[in-house]
């Protein structure tokens, strides 16, 4: 049971773009994204609201998200969110173990 966080990171003056691309500077997000449990890690800037960050933050199970959370990298994650003042919205999904109903199949394009 996959368990997937959206971060809404909300900042001024582009700092939440900033924020992510000094997380990717220094190796941070490649270091999550070799985190035992860690299924996705990526960023995407909003059309609506350009001081909008969407972090979608995907894991195995709430182990792997709890190992994370005690991890170095979270001291280095909160430093950064607070440099650049940045506040937040979470959402949070547990996978359909089933996946995807053949009824959606036809409305999706490969």
């Amino acid at each position: 049971m996959a368990i997937t966080v959206n971060l809404y990171y909300h900042g001024k003056n582009g700092s939440a773009r900033k924020f992510a691309e000094e997380m990717i500077s220094n190796g941070v997000v490649d270091a999550i994204r070799q985190e035992k449990g860690n299924l996705k890690y990526d960023y995407f800037l909003s059309l609506d609201n350009p001081e909008t960050l969407l972090l979608i933050d995907s894991w195995e199970n709430q182990e792997a998200i709890d190992l994370h959370h005690s991890s170095k990298m979270m001291k280095q994650i909160i430093e950064l969110r607070n440099k650049y003042d940045l506040h937040m919205d979470v959402e949070r999904y547990i996978s359909d173990e089933n996946g995807v109903p053949e009824s959606d199949q036809s409305f999706i394009r490969k």
